[in-house]
């Protein structure tokens, strides 16, 4: 065991070397990187054992039909919904459609894509309570550059629209441990983005969180840029519930 835990230290420490040179990630996402790893190396990355999987309870996961209701001034609904934020992961591609660009432009239904319906969602929610939510995107380096071109088109709209990078990892060459973007891989295939639970460290060091808590937002939704059926539905619960201890 102790042996096997130095080869994972001496993995580690090569591995670092190599990705503190790597010129095209900031430091956040180099930390960030190291972690994951040397928590998979350390063994806390477990399989998990379904057997002792079980139904979370009506107090872990509330019925909907018992959540308190909204409130019925417009004016508390409108300051409820100013504290909102709606961020849609946005980083996938469209390639187990057929499609090669970000998934959330692929056309639903007469002529509009994931994103046009998710923005008229949003304008409606405006519109209707004269609140201001704003709609984040969570991109990744494979969406980038498209959603920004994309996102142009909506800029009469009545929302305010965001977009940050979820952090760009390095992949590892299996027969020495190195990340293969140090042997000369610069293009795409030498990098993938970590995966929706990159979502709040991302948020964090894009340097949105900030800027969304001075504007005095506190509550935030998140879901897949492809799932139209999540959308918005204000409820006194996560307000009026306190949080756990731990």
């Amino acid at each position: 065991m102790a042996a096997a835990a130095v080869a994972a230290d001496s993995k580690i420490d090569n591995l670092r070397d190599a990705v503190a040179k790597l010129g095209e990630i900031s430091e956040n996402e180099k930390s960030g990187f190291i972690s994951l790893v040397s928590r998979y190396l350390s063994g806390e990355a477990e399989q998990i054992e379904w057997s002792k999987i079980q139904t979370p309870t009506d107090e872990v996961v509330v019925p909907y039909d018992t959540l308190a209701p909204p409130p019925e001034d417009l004016d508390a609904m409108k300051a409820l919904l100013d504290k909102l934020v709606v961020l849609k992961l946005n980083g996938g591609l469209g390639t187990t459609m057929g499609c090669t660009g970000p998934k959330s432009v692929i056309e639903v239904r007469n002529g509009f894509t994931f994103l046009d319906l998710i923005v008229i969602q949003i304008e409606s929610l405006n519109k209707k309570y004269g609140c201001s939510v704003p709609l984040l995107l969570m991109n990744s380096f494979n969406t980038h550059d498209d959603t920004q071109k994309i996102v142009e088109k909506y800029s009469n709209s009545n929302i305010e629209i965001h977009t940050f990078n979820q952090s760009q990892y390095p992949r590892i060459v299996t027969e020495d441990f190195l990340p293969l973007p140090s042997k000369g891989q610069t293009g795409k295939d030498g990098w993938y983005p970590p995966g929706h639970g990159d979502v709040f460290p991302s948020l964090n060091n894009s340097g949105k969180l900030d800027t969304l808590l001075s504007q005095g937002k506190e509550y935030v939704f998140v879901a897949n840029s492809d799932n139209l059926g999540a959308i918005v539905d204000i409820s006194n619960h996560h307000r009026d519930t306190k949080p756990p201890d731990h």
